[in-house]
Formats: structure tokens, C-alpha cells, sequence
């Protein structure tokens, strides 16, 4: 049986968002099936924060001044904020090969012109050969810290072998870049409508985890990357929703606080891997 006391993890997802010819469209990767953690499931680019997204003066000179308290301010926290959002770009870089980073014009930094240099920047990311800090130092860039809006906080219930603290943000897809897998935690990818990533999971053929089907089903209520934009940026006081369950025909079913029975549902995700909302 897990620990209920057991560490949970700080993390932070980035929704990866773009017009489409059907409405927004997201950016979402395949986890590799032998994960330990949703194998095989669709997800966001995201993951745990690492010490090196803490705050410290190298950060601090490459975040366009955006502190830490400015950050902390955002989510709710008294300190530590900054971190979350470094993390964000930072996972968003090394699952996706996506950079939310500008130069001193202000103008988002083109991956595609250097696509080999890239390439192996987000492999020495990745193994934590260099800080992302010093990436944008050694190119002049800064991180667009500022562009990156906080939108949803969800922590992971008891039970599971893994938990998880996550702050979900949105952001821009910006130009000049093309997102890829990384081929290792994740085999897929695609972008995809938000109601076409809801239809296809309620079919069965595009498995997402709770949390996803949530935040996507908030996206759908927009039509546009700038409704999303301004929605989030005007958002305050964020709530942590962690997920309960009941068993409904001997299935376990997660709710959130609002539903039906959620009061009277267990807050100890006992099967994860057999839950569907």
C-alpha cells in the first residue's frame, strides 16, 4: 500500500496552444509505454522542477525582470514561485523542442535556422550538461517568463506510487519553431483540435489521464489563443483540486469538489491505473 505521507513532487505542464481551422489547437506527446508514470498516455510537455530552475542570480538576469516574488505573487506562494515557470519552459524545451525564449528585439527565437545546434542543446539540457540559464546568456536571449500564464493547479491524490504537485500553464506556440517528441520518454506526438482530443479519448483510441480531460475541457470553452491568453492572465486565487474517488459498477471514478458524491468519495486513489473519468 503507497505512503500517504510519502514526498509529493513539484511539476508544471505547458499547454502548447495555436489556432486552428477548428478552433485551438494543442500540442500533446505520447508517453513512452514501459513509463513508469501513464505509460502510453497522451499528455502536455511537463514535469518535475529540478534544482537547477530554482531561482539564484543567473536566473534572475535572464527572466526580463520577472522575479521571483512577481512569480510567487502569481501562484499564491511566498516564495519559490520563479521556479515553477523556469520549469515550464525548461520540460516544455526538452519534450517538446520548444523554446519560449526571445532575443533583445523581443522576437521569439528561431529554432528552425540552427536546427543541429538545437538539437543538441536539448540533449544537453536533458542531461543536465547546461543550465538553461546559461543557454540564454550565451546566446543573448531571455526567457519569456512573462508569456507563459499560470492556469490550473492539480495535485495528485493518495495512493499511486508517484505523486504529484502540478501548475499547469498555457502559452503561445511561437514561430519559427517545430515541436518534435524526444523519442525516449515520449514516442508521439501531434497537434491536435481540443474537441477532437476529447471525442477521440470518449472513443477510446487517445487515452489521457484525469487532469488532462479536465484542463482540455476548460481550453474548449475558447475560441481563440487570445481568449485562452487573456482568460488565464485575468485568473486569481487558483484553487488545488485533488481528485477523489468512488466506485460506480465497480469502477473507480475520480470527482472533483462539485460533483455528485464527491464529499462522500475516498480521497485514496487506490487503482490508478483503472480509473476513467
Amino acid at each position: 500500500m503507497s505512503n500517504p505521507a510519502m514526498t509529493v513532487r513539484s511539476a508544471a505542464t505547458v499547454l502548447l496552444a495555436r489556432d486552428g481551422d477548428a478552433g485551438i489547437e494543442v500540442f500533446m506527446l505520447r508517453r513512452n509505454l514501459n513509463s513508469d508514470f501513464v505509460g502510453g498516455a497522451y499528455v502536455f510537455p511537463g514535469g518535475k522542477v529540478d534544482e537547477s530552475d530554482r531561482f539564484d542570480a543567473e536566473l534572475a538576469a535572464v527572466c526580463g525582470g520577472f522575479s521571483d516574488a512577481d512569480a510567487s505573487a502569481r501562484l499564491g506562494v511566498e516564495s519559490g514561485g520563479l521556479a515553477q515557470f523556469v520549469a515550464a519552459i525548461r520540460e516544455c524545451f526538452e519534450e517538446a523542442g520548444v523554446f519560449l525564449a526571445r532575443n533583445e528585439s523581443g522576437v521569439n527565437v528561431a529554432l528552425d535556422d540552427e536546427p543541429e545546434f538545437w538539437a543538441d542543446t536539448r540533449r544537453d539540457v536533458y542531461e543536465g550538461k547546461i543550465r538553461i540559464a546559461q543557454v540564454c546568456r550565451d546566446r543573448g536571449l531571455e526567457l519569456e517568463v512573462d508569456q507563459v500564464e499560470y492556469f490550473s493547479h492539480w495535485i495528485t491524490p493518495v495512493g499511486p506510487p508517484r505523486r504529484f504537485d502540478t501548475r499547469f500553464f498555457v502559452a503561445r506556440m511561437p514561430d519559427g519553431q517545430t515541436p518534435l517528441h524526444d523519442g525516449g520518454e515520449t514516442v508521439a506526438s501531434a497537434w491536435v483540435s481540443v474537441e477532437s482530443a476529447l471525442e477521440r479519448q470518449r472513443a477510446g483510441d487517445f487515452e489521457m489521464i484525469f487532469p488532462t480531460i479536465m484542463n482540455l475541457r476548460d481550453v474548449s470553452r475558447f475560441d481563440t489563443v487570445d481568449a485562452l491568453m487573456a482568460d488565464a492572465a485575468g485568473r486569481t486565487d487558483i484553487p488545488a483540486i485533488m481528485p477523489r474517488i468512488v466506485i460506480r459498477d465497480g469502477v473507480p471514478t475520480p470527482l472533483i469538489e462539485g460533483d455528485e458524491g464527491f464529499e462522500e468519495a475516498s480521497d485514496n486513489w487506490l487503482a490508478p491505473d483503472s480509473i476513467r473519468p
